[in-house]
């Protein structure tokens, strides 16, 4: 999972993929960094599936357009539109479950 540092970097990602995922985390949060490496391993079982972290330090820009109050805050997408949103203190078994429904039916 690579980290994109521009606001930019994030629509062009969200606009070139059928389905992705962004994780949206704050340099301050722990549960952020003890959740990561967390997602990351759940992300292998969808290998077609497009996945990027950002800071809301690096943008904080990212906060208003996707409308995020609290770190961290995971999204997933189908053609640039929000499906899934987790946020906090994430389930991963619901998480997975999420994915993998829209996974099977998208890609």
């Amino acid at each position: 999972m690579r980290q994109l540092t521009e606001i930019q970097e994030v629509d062009t990602f969200l606009s070139s993929y059928k389905m992705s995922f962004l994780y949206i985390s704050q340099e301050s949060c722990s549960v952020c960094h003890a959740l990561l490496p967390k997602v990351k391993t759940m992300l292998e079982a969808f290998p077609r599936l497009e996945s990027v972290y950002v800071r809301m330090d690096d943008i904080p820009e990212v906060a208003g357009r996707f409308s995020v109050f609290t770190a961290p805050t995971l999204l997933l997408f189908v053609e640039g539109k929000e499906i899934v949103r987790k946020v906090r203190f994430v389930v991963m078994q619901e998480l997975e479950a999420d994915i993998r429904k829209y996974y099977d039916l998208v890609i």
